[in-house]
């Protein structure tokens, strides 16, 4: 975020209506329920806000030490360090803790955005995060099955898909034999 400057115009527009979904009473609820749930060391944000919120998780450690404690030994080895690859391999980890956590792979963002302070993706990771508060209610998502009458499979297989293209149109007038060259005229 360092390496933006301002916004005018329509993105200036569309920055303000970012803003306006981040939620701080949201931020301060979710801080209160990661702390009780991760070890002293993993601390508070530096600063209230997104930016705060962002810095916070970036490394990864806060986040690995949460899905530890939702699912133990889910994140073999938790370690903070300064270098870029080894914050985002942590991050990395946290994510694919979370797929065999349970949570669906298009819930999660992707670790580059995380790292590199995207403004959606910290109000994504809010969203996993609320997630994770909603699989300790419930433990699973109820399955959606439904029922279809006979009559109403078999005229499905009536039904011819185009999400290929069609075919209308299409013939081999024209066409060449194999091995006979190309008539130009």
């Amino acid at each position: 975020m360092a390496n933006k400057g301002p916004s005018y115009g329509l993105s200036r527009e569309v920055q303000m209506k970012i803003d306006q979904k981040y939620d701080p009473e949201l931020e301060n609820i979710l801080v209160q329920w990661i702390v009780s749930q991760c070890p002293s060391s993993c601390g508070h944000p530096e600063e209230a806000g997104k930016v705060g919120f962002q810095k916070w998780l970036k490394d990864g450690t806060v986040l690995s030490h949460l899905i530890n404690s939702l699912a133990p030994n889910s994140v073999a080895k938790i370690q903070s360090s300064p270098m870029a690859f080894k914050q985002m391999e942590q991050v990395s980890q946290f994510l694919k803790a979370c797929e065999k956590y349970g949570i669906a792979a298009t819930d999660l963002f992707q670790t580059v955005d995380l790292w590199e302070g995207m403004e959606a993706i910290v109000l994504r990771s809010t969203r996993i995060i609320l997630l994770f508060t909603c699989w300790l209610t419930s433990a699973k998502s109820l399955e959606n099955r439904r029922d279809f009458s006979q009559d109403k499979l078999k005229e499905g297989q009536s039904v011819i898909g185009l999400q290929m293209g069609t075919n209308k149109g299409a013939s081999q007038s024209g066409m060449t034999g194999y091995g006979m060259p190309r008539q130009i005229l």
